[in-house]
């Protein structure tokens, strides 16, 4: 049973898209560890995923506030300082020092990082966060470790509360939170890491970009793992049967860095070879959804292909099992953003489906070319449809990659045992 309670701060809770976070809270509970659950936003999804309501620990969303876009930083103060102004008061009082020397800090970061001669308001904003969850933890000495997920505002936050209370903390960088300089500007990054008592991420070769950040700071890997939804699923499933006409089968938000435009045109291109198939496409809509609906109009496809939308784990594991293989382009935008390890692709892999994905940021790390999957460059349909081409027509090389894509995801992307490795972390071993 672990000793101490750790406060997690999450931008937003519960989210479909965010699953491995929910899935890390409901393991690490299982481990004995307690938490707090902090979310800087009200929630604003209708929908959860199942595990979310095996959590013990309940979200304390913080007050909700206006946007700071459209207005100054004054006017924006005068509608939104009521419901924190209490908290900052009792957390000054508290700790005058701490709180002179954070308002220091954030003050000079909002000069750092200013976008011309205009101070970054966003971080007053994050200060009343962080004071609010201050004051919160002073009522619960058991808390003696913070975490935040995802290296921007959700860590600038729990950096800002380890500042007002002295509490040690630490964060999980992911995706475009680490490669985006406007999200991290003037090197603040660089600086969270050297501040913070260990830093996690779910890839190497995330690893390997922040240790580029602030050499000499240690960076933990830890996958994400099988969600805790998909497990039990997946480990009672026989061998993948193959269906008698092609259906592939793809996951993913609509958004660029998914690369669906680019699966579709592979699909166009294996349509004009001749070949009988069907795509499903899976997830929430994003700011790419049009992009990708021209796209299916442009090359005839729409009767061919189908966006499903958000579908629940039982659903998705259904879909994998009636499909011939998954397919996802992944790619890095022109902005940097990119995704680590796709947790959609462990599903398929858990589910025995043959994968086919591009070799971009941390997927190496799990599909191996032509051992449990194939991986193509990204941007290339013609590519892309060679290699789907290849698992259709070769029954005996898609049951050899079903059974390897099983036996990796069982061997190296546990979820029990990978959540154990951060435990350790949290409790001081590394």
């Amino acid at each position: 049973m672990a000793e101490s309670t750790v406060a997690y701060v999450v931008k937003g809770y519960p989210r479909l898209s965010e699953i491995f976070i929910a899935s890390e809270i409901d393991r690490l509970e299982q481990l004995g560890q307690q938490l707090r659950l902090f979310v800087l936003k009200p929630a604003d999804e209708a929908h959860h995923h199942a595990v979310v309501d095996r959590i013990v620990a309940r979200p304390e969303h913080l007050p909700a506030t206006s946007s700071l876009s459209d207005r100054s930083l004054a006017r924006w103060l005068v509608g939104n300082l009521g419901p924190f102004l209490p908290a900052l008061a009792r957390t000054a009082r508290r700790h005058p020092a701490r709180a002179v020397r954070t308002v220091g800090f954030v003050a000079a970061e909002s000069w750092r990082g200013r976008k011309g001669w205009r101070p970054r308001k966003i971080y007053t904003k994050e200060l009343l966060l962080a004071a609010h969850i201050a004051d919160s933890l002073a009522a619960s000495p058991e808390v003696a470790h913070l975490h935040g997920h995802f290296a921007h505002g959700a860590t600038t936050v729990t950096w800002l509360v380890a500042k007002l209370t002295g509490l040690p903390f630490s964060f999980t960088g992911h995706a475009k939170d680490i490669y985006q300089a406007s999200l991290n500007p003037g090197g603040l990054l660089a600086r969270k890491m050297r501040a913070a008592r260990f830093v996690v991420t779910c890839t190497d070769a995330n690893r390997k970009h922040l240790e580029a950040v602030a050499p000499g700071v240690p960076v933990h890997v830890v996958y994400h793992g099988l969600n805790a939804d998909f497990a039990p699923l997946a480990a009672g499933c026989g061998p993948h049967e193959r269906p008698d006409v092609l259906r592939i089968v793809s996951v993913g938000r609509l958004v660029r860095k998914k690369g669906m435009d680019v699966l579709v045109d592979a699909v166009a291109e294996l349509v004009e070879r001749g070949i009988e198939l069907e795509l499903a496409i899976a997830g929430e809509d994003g700011d790419h959804g049009p992009a990708v609906l021209a796209r299916i109009a442009e090359r005839g496809l729409s009767d061919r292909v189908r966006l499903l939308g958000p579908l629940g784990q039982a659903e998705l594991f259904a879909l994998y099992r009636r499909s011939t293989l998954f397919a996802l382009a992944c790619r890095v935008t022109a902005d940097g953003d990119r995704d680590g390890i796709p947790n959609v692709l462990m599903e398929a892999m858990a589910a025995g489906l043959p994968v086919v994905s591009t070799a971009v940021s941390g997927i190496p790390e799990l599909v191996v070319d032509g051992d449990n999957g194939l991986l193509v460059a990204p941007e290339s349909p013609a590519a892309l449809a060679d290699a789907i081409a290849r698992i259709a027509k070769d029954p005996a090389l898609a049951a050899a990659l079903s059974v390897a894509a099983r036996r990796t995801i069982e061997t190296r992307f546990d979820g029990e045992r990978l959540a154990r490795r951060l435990a350790g972390l949290f409790a001081g071993r590394p």
